[in-house]
């Protein structure tokens, strides 16, 4: 059974769930291609995007993101990212987060998109549904759809002090916690306020561990504990609040992918999830490849490259692989309680 409107072409499915992405990096499928900033926050040269789509397409990773194939899953198309110069429909749903983004719009602010400003364009995207579909089949997409989030991590970062020693100054990072937590909370009402119903998130990873950050430590012999101490403390008032938001707010339902756990699950245990290397990254240079160099970045023009990413847990010195990125996807879509709660992905696109 299909809606069809006379006034466009659109047919949609009677159960149709589209998808919205929000985020960092760890989700941008190409947006901050079409942004003025600088080469730190694109993927848009090789090697990126070797394995899968054969041309660097702006993931930062060999291939798929997370999104990508949780799209795959809930048999979406792969979905454009917002600021793609074409014209789309997006009635699949699109990709609206940017590589370095935060939850503060001072997070790398003046080369990212910030989440507010992603927010503000999904409210384009629901005007242009009330245009085309009119009002009422504009709020059924709305409400159907389910809104995914990767963000937090970036605004950490804030916090090194990569010259210093400690790394990390031993304060109270609660306060900080607070204000991101804070402003997520923000634009959560806001989608809400749109239409939005069901929310999904991968949670912060242990920071600590990137081979970016491990190098920061006596040549990465370790994780950076104290950074990923702070991302414990975002997860932890992360699912709180979505708790808060759910006895608050009408309808409103949430799934927490559990990214730290999983994550730390396959830094201490690669082989058993058939993973060879899970502390140096497949791409770049220095200790632990964590040197950003990726694709002759950061004026470092050479840069070592694995034979098989596949094999890796990480592509480049911050982000996930091909191979890792299908993992952790699989795990958010159908994955069980205690590794996605209360509802996994595939539960919200069933509502």
């Amino acid at each position: 059974m299909t809606h069809c409107h006379s006034t466009t072409t659109t047919c949609l499915p009677q159960n149709h769930v589209a998808l919205f992405i929000l985020g960092d990096s760890l989700f941008d499928n190409g947006n901050n291609n079409y942004i003025n900033t600088t080469t730190d926050y694109q993927a848009n040269y090789a090697p990126y995007g070797e394995t899968f789509f054969k041309y660097p397409s702006g993931r930062f990773s060999d291939g798929r993101m997370i999104p990508d194939v949780v799209a795959e899953l809930a048999k979406l198309p792969i979905l454009p990212p917002y600021l793609h110069p074409g014209r789309v429909e997006h009635v699949y749903g699109v990709n609206f987060a940017s590589g370095g983004a935060g939850a503060l719009r001072e997070t790398s602010q003046g080369f990212v998109v910030d989440l507010k400003t992603q927010a503000s364009y999904l409210k384009n995207v629901k005007n242009s549904f009330v245009q085309r579909l009119g009002q009422k089949t504009a709020e059924e997409i709305m409400s159907k759809s389910v809104y995914f989030f990767s963000i937090g991590s970036n605004d950490y970062g804030s916090l090194l002090h990569p010259n210093s020693n400690p790394v990390i100054l031993p304060v109270d990072h609660q306060p900080f916690v607070d204000t991101v937590i804070g402003n997520l909370t923000d634009v959560l009402r806001e989608i809400y306020n749109l239409g939005g119903r069901k929310f999904g998130f991968v949670n912060v990873g242990p920071i600590g561990c990137l081979p970016a950050i491990r190098v920061l430590v006596n040549n990465g012999s370790t994780c950076l504990e104290e950074f990923s101490a702070i991302g414990r403390l975002h997860n932890i008032a992360l699912s709180k609040r979505l708790q808060e938001l759910e006895k608050q707010l009408k309808g409103f339902k949430y799934s927490i992918n559990d990214f730290y756990g999983a994550l730390s699950e396959v830094l201490n245990y690669p082989t058993k999830y058939g993973f060879k290397e899970s502390s140096k990254s497949c791409c770049g240079g220095g200790p632990y490849r964590g040197d950003g160099s990726c694709g002759g970045n950061k004026g470092i023009k050479e840069y070592e490259l694995c034979d098989n990413p596949n094999k890796y847990l990480f592509f480049d010195s911050n982000h996930l692989t091909d191979r890792a990125s299908q993992h952790f996807a699989q795990l958010a879509w159908n994955g069980n309680r205690t590794v996605a709660s209360p509802y996994n992905l595939k539960q919200l696109f069933e509502f």
